[in-house]
Formats: C-alpha cells, structure tokens, sequence
C-alpha cells in the first residue's frame, strides 16, 4: 500500500468513530437519554448568558434537565464560548462535542508524534494517530471525559497548538490559545509560566492579554456575572463537590483525605508545590518541547487544589512521547515504562476504590497507595529521571 493510499485509509477510519458519537447523541435526543451531565451544564451555562439569567446566584440552572442539576463552576468567560452548544439540544451537544473531542484527540497525537525527533521508523504519525486514537479512548481520563461531555481534551489541544505549532513556528499569534484556554478552566494559567520558562515572553503576555480581555468583554456583557464569579463563586468549594473524594487527583485531594478534610490542606501543599516548582522549572528548560510540555501540564494537575481525573488526558501525549523512546525492536523491558502508565490510566483503580460519602477517610494504608496512583505517576517518573540525572558520571575537565 503506498503512502497516499494509507493516509486516505487512515483518514477515513479517524472519522468513523466521531461520527457515531454524534449519531448517539441525535437518537439519544429523540428517546430522552441522559448522555452528558458536564456537557448539559456548559449548554446551560449558554442558555442562561443568552436568557440574562444569573450564572451563579443558584446552584443549578433553569435549562439544566432533572438528571443533571449541578452549579456553574466555570469563569463566566466560559459560558460567551459555550454559546454554540445553546444552538442544539443537549444530547446533541453533546455527540458533537465528543466528536470534536475524538478528532482532536487524534490531532494531538499527530502533533506529539511529529514533535519528538529522532522516533522510531514505525511510529508514523498518521497511522500512530489513527491507532492511538481508538486504542487509548481505552484509559479512564479519555472515556470519562467523553461521556461527561467534559472539555478537557479540547483544551488540552489548545494548548499544544499554541505551544507545538505556533510556537514551532514563531507565530505572532503564539499564546492567544493559551489565554483562551484559561477562560475556560483557570488550571490552564499555568501554561503561561511555562511561556516563560522557554523564553517565549511575547508569548505569555498575549496568553495573559488575552485572558484579561476576555474578562473585560464578559464585563461589559454581564457585569454581575463577572463581580460574582471573582469575588464570592471561585472561592465557594461547595460549588465544586467533596473534593477529598478519590477522583481529585491532586495532592491537595490526598492532603485532605489524610486530615479528614482539613480547611488547612493548601498551606501543606504550597510548600511542597514550591519545592517541586525547582526541578520542573530546570527540566522544561533543558528538555525538547514535548517533554518540557508534559512537565509543565503534570506539575500543574499535582498543585492544582482540583484535578479530577477526567482532567488526566495529558496521559495521552505522555504514551505517545514514552513511545517515541522506544527502540526499533522493540523488546519486553524496553516497553514496561509505557505498559506501566497504559496499566494505571486503563484500569480503572479509581472506580473500584471505596470512595463518596467520606469513606476515603477510613483507608488502609495499601488504599493511599492505590487511590493516589494518578498522582504517583509523574511524582515516580520524576524521582527516576532525578536518580537517574545523579548517577551519571560527571564530564571529565580538561
């Protein structure tokens, strides 16, 4: 099969599975299915900015159906981008933001693979793509976040479009997606000091600008909105949920399910952010782009006070980039790191775990362990790659 032929291939297949998303989503509408309780809230969102109803005054919305009857958690910012989902039903907005999820979940696998020099002849990046895009829908982060109807993986490609691509390539409008992304979520906001860690200072102040013009045109759209969102909602934790439960993924979840929720759990995890920062600031400057980005996205989700685990999508470039280290033949030990992560993220430890109704604080000891294992993962990756930076042997002087 020549090339074209095997990128015609491959393209086809890419769509096929966004495709029936978005067929779920029209059938789920007519018989009434509950597909998508995040989706159904940023569609509510929407709808109340359209409406001139209050964003965060209650702790549910009028558009939101019985089976999803949450608070709006987002920057009202979040709600002006959400407005194109208002356009359709629920289910429906949901089947067409799991498809563009799916598409762009085979994107940044395209653009992982194509960032890393020196890979493998056989991880080609349109058959990797293709591949990789149906097989790791497989880990936990990835499904949850599509049937959540979750925004996750749409941010995450802003994010690598800006860094990757525009970065790549010395674009003016380098930084702009980072800014739009943090509208969103605010975790994102921790992308701009990775502009800074590599230098890309015009960068990270568009990244900023625009975050902060944006906050300026929802002002002037719907100034209660605004005021209320800074200054009571970001700080409210009962919008959020019980954030001691099993799927925060943080360390500011483990520091509460240790204390039985202490209100202090923060100022034990600033310190140790602080001191984290060292070493992940030195890395993102030493390393090639695709590894200074995964620092920079996992040291986020460890010090974010909220990481739940649909927000672990990051995984999805971490299998791609521990892929690309492989050796042409490949052999049982040199696949374990990445057998290890697929094993963690895929298997669903999370789900089995004893969580709700504070049961997390009545763990063993092996449960810790077990109900942490996200967060493990870059705090293990990162104490190999600093045993392993100290067991080399020092350059010789001349």
């Amino acid at each position: 099969m020549t090339g074209l032929a095997l990128r015609e291939r491959t393209s086809w297949v890419a769509f096929v599975l966004p495709a029936a998303f978005v067929l779920v989503g029209v059938v789920g509408w007519l018989l009434g299915w509950h597909l998508g309780v995040d989706n159904a809230v940023y569609r509510s969102g929407a709808v109340a900015l359209v409406h001139g109803e209050p964003l965060y005054d209650r702790m549910a919305l009028s558009a939101e159906p019985s089976w999803a009857r949450l608070p709006f958690t987002y920057p009202p910012t979040a709600a002006l981008l959400f407005v194109p989902l208002a356009a359709v039903p629920t289910q429906v907005a949901w089947g067409l933001l799991a498809a563009v999820s799916l598409l762009l979940l085979t994107w940044v696998i395209k653009t992982a693979v194509r960032a890393v020099p020196g890979r493998p002849g056989w991880l080609e990046p349109d058959k990797t793509a293709v591949v990789l895009g149906v097989l790791l829908v497989g880990l936990e982060p990835v499904w949850r976040t599509v049937f959540l109807g979750q925004i996750n993986i749409v941010l995450m490609a802003l994010v690598v479009a800006d860094v990757l691509v525009l970065g790549a390539r010395g674009s003016r409008a380098g930084g702009v997606l980072v800014g739009v992304a943090a509208a969103v979520k605010l975790t994102p906001l921790v992308f701009v000091a990775h502009l800074l860690l590599i230098k890309r200072w015009a960068d990270a102040g568009r990244a900023v600008a625009t975050f902060v013009v944006l906050q300026g045109v929802m002002f002037l759209l719907n100034q209660h909105d605004v005021v209320e969102f800074w200054g009571r909602a970001v700080q409210d934790p009962q919008r959020i949920g019980p954030i001691y439960w099993a799927g925060n993924q943080s360390l500011n979840g483990l520091v509460l399910r240790l204390t039985d929720n202490a209100d202090w759990s923060m100022k034990v995890v600033l310190p140790i952010a602080v001191v984290l920062a060292v070493p992940c600031a030195l890395w993102v400057r030493k390393a090639s782009p695709l590894p200074a980005l995964l620092i920079s996205a996992f040291f986020g989700l460890l010090v974010s006070p909220v990481s739940w685990s649909h927000h672990w999508v990051w995984v999805v470039p971490l299998v791609v980039y521990l892929l690309s280290r492989l050796p042409e033949r490949v052999r049982w030990a040199n696949a374990a790191p990445v057998g290890a992560v697929v094993l963690v993220f895929a298997s669903c430890v999370l789900l089995a775990m004893r969580n709700g109704k504070a049961v997390e604080f009545q763990w063993t000891a092996a449960e810790y362990v077990i109900g942490s294992a996200y967060l493990l993962v870059p705090l293990v990756a990162g104490a190999i790659l600093l045993a392993r930076a100290r067991a080399r042997p020092a350059p010789e002087r001349g």
